[in-house]
């Protein structure tokens, strides 16, 4: 007899322990890199934070998908994606530091450059440090309230197979759709965009929401592939589910392609004075080449491989392939961030990479420790009996 509300707490504690070690060494460099290149600090760890608060959202998103749509791709995810939500207060604290540095990051927050800048004057009413505040705090509070209730149904569903708690969460998802949407377009105009503030794109929110859904379905496919291979998953989870989970990300990835290189085009074809430098500066100096690696390595070979069956089926290679596309999204992120006017060419900080390890190391050590707290599969779901028809497995 199977025990499906068998836990693997201790796989998982040894991830956690390895995670907090990892980030305990990044975050101590980083803050002695702080003293050392204060401004270089505050630009690598926003590369950090933004990275794992995209993976973290995007897993929110992936989460209220499977709400929605139903169906038995999602329950072998379920359990991570909810893990992964209930790092929000983390998350929220660690913004902090960014508030302290925003005299280095954001030009608009600096009198003197302001005054010099029509446009910058005329964004005043929207760019400014006490609307900026609000609007983060609005941010987290719609993340973490729908974060509460998900997992709290979620919960109540361990011990309680009312049907009325499956088509809440379902209720829940649809509206929640929308307001991730919204609430990632601002984010993503307050915290990235405006790091150049005289430059805009009507695409960029888009994109930038795609590009954190992309990161969390990767995130989760890696992660449930690692525990396939413990039970109870290695019992249920089969290369069906594997396959549903590669084809959902063969069409993220190829959303991704199309939102950027439909900014690209407009952008470029435009012409416009206010609009075009910010491709110029990422199409010389060294960031040309980091533009290719991404067409090559993050929509190109991505995409030609999750075109076979067969690779999307097998849990392992189907899992080297979402790590890739993890970390192509950080590669991506870095060319958004930074190559800022003044910035020069290519160049990669060592910080660039000790803090999306540090930030990272903080953050699996606490999604570790969400994760053993409940069983890896939701058994009330009504979708279960899908799950072990799949997996050939019976009650």
């Amino acid at each position: 007899m199977i025990d499906f509300s068998y836990v693997p707490i201790e796989e998982l504690n040894r991830f956690r322990s390895r995670a907090m070690a990892a980030g305990t060494i990044g975050i101590l460099s980083i803050v002695a890199g702080a003293f050392i290149n204060p401004a270089q600090f505050f630009h690598s760890y926003l590369l950090g934070y933004i990275f794992w608060l995209g993976l973290t959202v995007g897993c929110m998103a992936v989460l209220m998908l499977h709400h929605l749509s139903g169906g038995g791709w999602g329950i072998g995810i379920r359990r991570i994606s909810e893990a992964a939500t209930q790092t929000f207060p983390l998350l929220f604290l660690l913004f902090l530091p960014l508030l302290f540095g925003r005299r280095f990051l954001y030009a608009w927050t600096r009198p003197e450059d302001v005054v010099h800048s029509d446009l910058l004057q005329h964004k005043t009413a929207y760019l400014n440090l006490q609307f900026f505040s609000a609007r983060l705090v609005i941010y987290f509070a719609v993340w973490i309230v729908l974060s509460h209730f998900l997992n709290k149904w979620s919960a109540e569903q361990d011990r309680n197979a009312d049907p009325g708690i499956t088509r809440r969460m379902q209720t829940l998802s649809g509206p929640g759709l929308v307001l991730f949407g919204l609430t990632v377009t601002f984010a993503s105009i307050d915290w990235v965009m405006s790091l150049d503030p005289e430059w805009f794109s009507t695409m960029f929110g888009l994109a930038f929401m795609e590009g954190q859904a992309l990161t969390g379905l990767a995130f989760v496919i890696a992660v449930s592939a690692l525990l396939s291979q413990h039970q109870p998953l290695c019992r249920v989870i089969s290369s069906e589910h594997f396959h549903d989970l590669g084809k959902l990300l063969l069409a993220f990835v190829m959303i991704w392609a199309y939102l950027a290189f439909s900014q690209f085009l407009i952008i470029w074809s435009g012409n416009l004075p206010e609009e075009i430098p910010w491709y110029v500066r990422r199409l010389q100096g060294g960031w040309q080449w980091v533009g290719l690696v991404l067409v090559l390595f993050h929509f190109a070979l991505p995409f030609l491989l999750l075109l076979s069956r067969d690779l999307k089926r097998n849990a392992r290679t189907l899992a080297n392939v979402a790590w890739a596309v993890i970390l192509m999204r950080l590669v991506d992120l870095f060319w958004l961030t930074a190559p800022q006017p003044g910035t020069g060419g290519f160049r990669v900080h060592w910080m660039d990479l000790a803090a999306p390890v540090g930030i990272g190391g903080l953050w699996l050590a606490i999604f570790f420790g969400r994760l053993v707290r409940r069983p890896l599969l939701a058994l009330n779901d009504p979708e279960f009996k899908e799950i072990l028809a799949h997996a050939g497995e019976s009650h």
